[in-house]
């Protein structure tokens, strides 16, 4: 009688593995919270060689400079915003000192403005070395700097109305925002879109106080411009996530420990 072949067949490696059961471990669940981006902080108009320039080595040539300025005068001409791409700038200029331009930083103070409330223009600012901010009296950038500071603070503050007449004082703010397409419309943008998010009704004197305008200026902007309508002299805002009254329950959970606890302290205290 023939011997029984005893000679194994190699398996393939994966046959060879031992099989173990599949347990789906699930991590406990926790409450993550996604940081919203500041405005005007990654644009979809940026240019691929400008990302390039502020997320590589590349953000510390000086030849870089060249870029980035020319890339912030297209910022200032059609009306967007890449805070990243600013800093990067100031930074090399904090760098490089020969290389700053003072037209350039308050270029990027003001465009920072148009993006109140946030903090673009105090991020911006601190990048300034303080020796450019000391006074200086062959030097009109730290006088331009400390207008552009008192703008946001007022900005900052919704003292809107005081923020106009401040622009109306002096021509020297006029030369200030002078390269900023469109930038009084801007600002009046981000002014009617903070009123939306607080109130419903505003009347239309108050609201042309905010705007920089007169009534009938005031109203052609609200209609035009935010689609709100206008009743006599109350300007109506349409219901959003922001204004919505919503009706909130608070409960709290109180057994009997609780209460026991309570009773044993005023026992102890009176015995």
């Amino acid at each position: 009688m023939p011997k029984p072949n005893l000679r194994l067949q190699t398996a393939p490696p994966s046959i060879l593995k031992p099989v173990k059961a599949r347990v789906h471990v699930h991590p406990p669940k926790t409450e993550t919270t996604t940081q919203p981006k500041m405005d005007g902080e990654d644009p979809k108009e940026r240019p691929q060689d400008i990302t390039a320039i502020i997320t590589g080595l590349e953000r510390y040539n000086p030849e870089a400079v060249v870029y980035l300025e020319n890339y912030l005068k297209e910022q200032c001409e059609n009306r967007f915003h890449d805070g990243s791409a600013n800093r990067t700038l100031l930074k090399l200029y904090q760098l490089n000192p020969d290389r700053l331009q003072n037209d350039v930083v308050t270029n990027v103070l003001v465009k920072a403005l148009t993006c109140f409330p946030s903090p673009q223009f105090s991020l911006a600012l601190h990048l300034i070395s303080p020796s450019v901010l000391a006074p200086n009296s062959r030097n009109d950038l730290p006088e331009a700097i400390g207008h552009l500071r008192e703008l946001n603070n007022q900005l900052e503050g919704a003292q809107y109305a005081r923020f106009w007449a401040t622009i109306d004082s002096d021509d020297l703010y006029a030369d200030l925002i002078a390269d900023i397409n469109g930038f009084e419309e801007l600002i009046r943008i981000r002014i009617a879109t903070l009123v939306s998010h607080a109130s419903r009704e505003v009347d239309i004197n108050v609201l042309a106080g905010w705007l920089g305008l007169d009534e009938g200026a005031a109203r052609k902007f609200v209609t035009d411009n935010a689609g709100w309508k206008v009743e006599g002299d109350v300007v109506k805002v349409p219901r959003n996530a922001e204004n919505e009254a919503k009706k909130t329950e608070v409960r709290e959970d109180v057994n009997v420990d609780m209460f026991s606890r309570i009773v044993r302290r005023a026992w102890e205290e009176t015995a």
